[in-house]
């Protein structure tokens, strides 16, 4: 599988199951993640995602017209293929919405292991790249970035309610956990050591604790 660990140990398995892996958009959609995860969009060659999707540089240009564009649905991709992930996780079997909110957590830092390009954010890296030079992949990873927030407002909503937190807008509390997630990533590329993005993590869960708690709020 030319992809791994996305979240680490599930992502094989899931496109088995899918079977989107039998397209050659779907291949170069699996190699784009991987490719620009590890080295970056600019860095990434319509050759070096053809070579690692196994296809052609025709069927390319018959599913994609430019390389932008292979940008824009590959954001659109990560999101498919992680949101499946996150919604059969175990932490949604638990009653209480705050251990479902707090589980999310764990689990986020759970899967920070293994070198940056397997667990990192492709809508992160892509956002962090071509901001500027590539507005619609940036829009494209800016949906991405958000909708994955939007998943976890039902929960931080129900877990601020029944610890009756009325000052906090869940939407912004459920996109914040995306600006300490996506930080401690840009953190672990920069020392080359996951561990200060762990650590921001469990941060996060303690900052939800006490404020559940109604702690230095």
């Amino acid at each position: 599988m030319i992809l791994a660990g996305i979240p680490t140990g599930w992502y094989a398995g899931t496109m088995t199951s899918r079977g989107s892996s039998n397209t050659a958009r779907d291949k170069l959609l699996d190699a784009a993640v991987a490719l620009i995860r590890r080295n970056g969009f600019a860095a990434t060659s319509v050759d070096q995602l053809c070579a690692a999707a196994g296809v052609t540089k025709g069927a390319f240009f018959h599913h994609f017209i430019s390389k932008e564009a292979l940008g824009v649905a590959a954001a659109g991709h990560w999101l498919a293929i992680t949101t499946p992930l996150f919604a059969d996780a175990d932490y949604h079997r638990e009653p209480a919405a705050l251990a479902r909110v707090l589980g999310y957590l764990d689990l986020r830092e759970a899967l920070i292991d293994g070198g940056t390009d397997a667990f990192t954010c492709l809508a992160g890296t892509l956002a962090q790249e071509v901001h500027q030079s590539h507005p619609a992949i940036a829009r494209a990873a800016e949906a991405a970035i958000v909708g994955h927030a939007r998943t976890l407002e039902g929960d931080v909503a129900e877990a601020l309610a029944d610890h009756g937190v009325a000052d906090v807008d869940a939407a912004s509390l459920a996109l914040h956990f995306q600006v300490v997630l996506q930080g401690g990533f840009v953190v672990a590329k920069a020392t080359g050591d996951p561990q200060a993005a762990r650590e921001s993590v469990r941060h996060l869960k303690r900052y939800v604790t006490l404020l559940c708690r109604g702690e230095k709020r």
